[in-house]
């Protein structure tokens, strides 16, 4: 492998390739500003770097930058070539972020920011940064901008990157203001919530204020931050939260092999990004979501994008996004595999993943809560909702309009519901499956279980109706509803209006 580098037109070594227990990372030549005049009324200094990365090039190149005391601010922009490629040819991508003196073990102490490829600036100081980074001092010592080649064409990829240090005094950090962890709820009840949701802080266009409105415009009750690889946003609800909407702190970890939720985490929780399934890390950062007092959700499984596609497995899954956005064939590719994860889960009577959805809405016409994961919850807050989820004890509607009550009865008058298990006291004891449907005008009922669809029924006209089925454990393992839309292309299901957790059925 090789790379060229240049500043101010003159040539820079190249530190070497680091290789660790983690992808490989390859390291520029140090940009250096020894010779800076420093003080408070010293003059700003840039430094520009000029370079090529080839095909083949690691997932993160970091180049060091020496920054001496007294600097107030540090700038950075960054432009790349975008040649264009032959069709089916991958063009090129570059992402950036920063790092501190702390240094880039994985870990991320030394995190400052990040934000991918969504803006071509940044800027850190003490008292303020752009959505992404993290305020703070400046503080001398080695820094290292990251620099992500997500895609890199046959030619290469060409970059320029600018540094700008301020001196001057460094003021003050503000103390981050981070959401309450409980609203006032309604108690024991079934809450609303979308859990993946991209504001100004990442690749978003919407504002945590925006979010905030179309949150409750939608009828949720809870929302997750979760930006791509920062927890920037984790300190921007101040003033947004209320009685009536309960704000967690999460973050999307965008790695090269999918993208995963970590849900409900502790604010100021930074989960690392930089491996690939072949580093086998994922098991160490599922942990740490989970120390957190978060879950661990992989996002969008089968998502087309470059690096979307879910390649760690489910092992280490607290729930799973099987509905992302507007219903496509991806998200039934999604909802068939984990269909089949509750088939393997019953025949070796291990633990089942449940499902949920999310809208993973950026900007508009992008919908908040188009689909929301409805939740059971004792209460309004983060401990009881985030059970709620990792139990199943939850559906997934596409809006607030539609509301579900799914069930099973049998034997001496017991009862199961979403996400439960009724036993009864034998494999061929009747049991009674229940759906109530409000809020889908023109869609059927399916009741699906680990042979199939076994039953299905056209709700009435005005979208409220009751549909029950009589079965057996010995016929059904488990049993969970659809409501769907009629299908708009032969042969093919219709789109999803609402999706339950299954009832588990044990004679």
């Amino acid at each position: 492998m090789s790379a060229s580098q240049s500043a101010h037109g003159r040539p820079m070594a190249r530190r070497g390739l680091l290789v660790g227990t983690a992808a490989t990372a390859l390291t520029l030549g140090t940009v250096s500003f020894a010779d800076a005049a420093t003080g408070d009324d010293a003059p700003d200094r840039t430094r520009t770097v000029r370079g090529t990365l080839p095909t083949g090039s690691p997932d993160y190149v970091y180049l060091p930058v020496e920054v001496p005391r007294g600097v107030r601010e540090i700038a950075v922009s960054y432009t790349y070539g975008k040649a264009p490629v032959p069709a089916g040819t991958q063009g090129n991508a570059l992402d950036i972020g920063i790092f501190d003196e702390r240094g880039t073990e994985l870990g991320g102490h030394g995190f400052r920011g990040w934000s991918g490829g969504a803006r071509s600036s940044f800027f850190v100081r003490a008292d303020e940064a752009t959505p992404g980074y993290i305020a703070g001092p400046v503080r001398a010592g080695t820094w290292n901008i990251a620099l992500g080649p997500y895609t890199v064409a046959p030619e290469g990829l060409p970059y320029e990157v600018t540094i700008t240090l301020r001196f001057g005094p460094t003021g003050s950090t503000p103390e981050p203001v981070y959401p309450p962890e409980r609203a006032k709820g309604r108690g024991r009840a079934w809450y609303r919530g979308d859990c993946h949701l991209h504001s100004v802080h990442s690749d978003g266009k919407r504002t945590p204020a925006e979010i905030a409105a179309a949150a409750r415009a939608a009828g949720l009750d809870f929302i997750n931050s979760s930006e791509h690889n920062t927890y920037s946003a984790h300190s921007a609800w101040d003033g947004l939260w209320g009685d009536d909407l309960l704000v967690l702190t999460g973050e999307e970890v965008t790695t090269r092999n999918g993208h995963v939720i970590a849900l409900g985490t502790d604010p100021g929780t930074f989960v690392d990004w930089r491996y690939r399934a072949r580093d086998n890390r994922f098991g160490h950062y599922a942990k740490a979501v989970r120390r957190a007092g978060g879950l661990v959700v992989p996002a969008h499984p089968h998502a087309t994008c470059i690096g979307c596609h879910w390649k760690f497995g489910f092992g280490e899954a607290d729930a799973v996004e099987v509905w992302n956005g507007a219903y496509t064939p991806e998200d039934e590719i999604a909802l068939a595999e984990w269909d089949n994860s509750l088939v393997a889960a019953v025949r070796t009577s291990k633990p089942w993943v449940a499902a949920m959805g999310n809208s993973d809405a950026h900007r508009e016409p992008d919908k908040v809560g188009l689909p929301q994961t409805v939740v059971l919850a004792d209460e309004l807050s983060r401990e009881a909702i985030t059970a709620g989820i990792r139990a199943g004890h939850s559906y997934i509607a596409e809006s607030s309009a539609v509301t579900l009550s799914f069930g099973a009865s049998g034997g001496r008058g017991l009862h199961a519901g979403i996400g439960e298990r009724l036993r009864v006291d034998g494999d061929d004891t009747p049991v009674t499956v229940r759906l109530e449907v409000t809020g889908a005008p023109g869609c059927t009922a399916h009741f699906v279980t680990d042979q199939g669809t076994l039953f299905t029924a056209t709700l009435p006209q005005s979208g409220t109706g009751t549909v029950q089925w009589r079965t057996t454990p010995v016929y059904a393992a488990y049993v969970r509803a659809e409501v769907r839309h009629p299908a708009t292309v032969p042969g093919l299901p219709g789109a999803l209006a609402a999706l339950t957790n299954p009832v588990f059925l044990e004679g």
